[in-house]
């Protein structure tokens, strides 16, 4: 009767494995599919690929070895893929959180902010756990070692960014707003943690430290420099910011790369591919209502569509009178694609008459794109991207710098001059991030 009793439970308790397994498997199966949709709300991808070479095989996706411009030197991103010797295989979800929350990793070794874990520490239990099981679960490893990080002394010393952190890094997690509805919240964290908007888009302090991690900062979103990049301020400002859009027009922006006739350029080319495109509807409206909701910081240029200024430079470059310097190179290098108006071709060339990034308080980006050339990105949503081309062998310094300051003056803009000596500064730099 034991022995029977015995058989019994041992084939109840195998009963019971086989029917809990395909329960166990889904459910790790939702885990890492939410942890794959959270990894583009944070676009990890981004940061951890390196570029496309041309006549190499394509990077595998997390296996790091991107270089990131800092004023401290090249920062080289790190395999995240679950590889146990050059990954993050090896970590536990404790080694995970604590890279994610605090930026260090196991054995003691601190992180540089570039990794935006100041950003990251608001992510809340729930969707750690979920990153955690997508990269451990979802994603390839890949036994692959990234270009180690070799910064000049004493940015080398990496333990002093202890006290780095104990200043100016929050650990405190994301906390809902309860004078607020769901949306605005939803987006509240979006923006605060995965989405780590304020990583470019806030002004750092003199210690490289971000000036705000939330609204309660007068200095959040407001516009920074990244990588040669200016990225303009996202408060409610009428000219340089969102003050002209509506949340549609936002959540379309993030959704295509277009949006009220504006077009994404430079480094968010690749936020919008990598990661806005992929989220959802309401995720964007959320985003977009936060957003919305940020007063405004009035740093940077003004627009008027309807004052005579406006009026009269429309009419003369119409005509072909207006003899202000930068004008005729308007007119012969810019005009096709953007139109003598300046209101360029929706969901082709966006518009510069009116658009918040040619009213921003620094030229940095408009002066890049001028140099480099570029393009919007491409997504699964949007047309088709068209490319501009580059001008750094075509204009001198002081011709970008007079038709970049015709643009900042005209059709209603009211932004300060482009000066020669900023053309300089930013070729200077480009031309070394470009050089072998």
């Amino acid at each position: 009767m034991i022995v029977t009793t015995l058989r019994r439970r041992v084939l109840c308790l195998a009963f019971a494995s086989i029917a809990t397994m395909p329960f166990v498997h889904a459910q790790t199966s939702d885990l890492v599919t939410r942890g794959a949709y959270l990894a583009k709300a944070a676009d990890c991808a981004g940061c951890h690929t390196a570029p496309p070479a041309p006549g190499k095989p394509q990077p595998h996706p997390f296996a790091g070895g991107l270089p990131m411009g800092s004023p401290f030197g090249t920062i080289w991103s790190s395999n995240i893929t679950p590889d146990p010797q050059h990954g993050i295989g090896r970590y536990s979800y404790e080694d995970f959180a604590r890279a994610l929350r605090e930026g260090v990793a196991p054995g003691g070794k601190h992180l540089y902010p570039a990794m935006p874990y100041p950003s990251f520490s608001k992510i809340d239990d729930d969707d750690m756990r979920a990153l955690y099981a997508y990269f451990m679960h979802g994603v390839e490893p890949v036994a692959q070692a990234a270009p180690e990080t070799h910064l000049p002394f004493p940015f080398s010393q990496r333990w002093a960014l202890a006290f780095w952190n104990f200043a100016f890094a929050p650990s405190k997690p994301f906390t809902p707003d309860p004078k607020r509805d769901a949306q605005w919240n939803r987006g509240a964290y979006l923006v605060q943690s995965l989405g780590h908007c304020g990583a470019c888009h806030t002004p750092r302090g003199p210690a490289y430290n971000e000036r705000g991690f939330t609204e309660s900062s007068r200095a959040y979103l407001t516009g920074g420099t990244n990588d040669h990049w200016y990225a303009p301020n996202l408060t409610g400002a009428q000219g340089a910011g969102l003050g002209r859009l509506s949340p549609g027009d936002i959540a379309a922006f993030l959704k295509t790369g277009h949006g009220a006739g504006l077009a994404t350029f430079g480094s968010m080319v690749q936020v919008v591919e990598d990661s806005t495109q992929y989220l959802d509807d309401q995720d964007l409206l959320a985003i977009a209502s936060y957003l919305k909701s940020l007063p405004a910081s009035e740093n940077g240029g003004a627009y008027d569509a309807h004052s005579r200024l406006a009026q009269q430079s429309v009419a003369a470059l119409h005509t072909g009178d207006d003899e202000r310097p930068g004008a005729g190179l308007y007119q012969s290098a810019c005009a096709r694609c953007h139109k003598s108006n300046g209101e360029g071709e929706e969901l082709k060339f966006p518009r510069l008459a009116g658009n918040p990034a040619v009213l921003s308080e620094k030229p940095d980006s408009l002066v890049r794109m001028v140099l480099q050339g570029g393009r919007p990105p491409s997504t699964e949503h949007g047309p088709q991207p068209k490319k501009m081309p580059p001008f750094a062998d075509k204009l001198t310094d002081t011709e970008v710098a007079r038709v970049l300051t015709f643009v900042r003056s005209a059709w209603g803009n009211d932004a300060s001059p482009v000066t020669t000596r900023d053309v300089k500064i930013m070729r200077d730099a480009v031309s070394k991030n470009t050089s072998p």
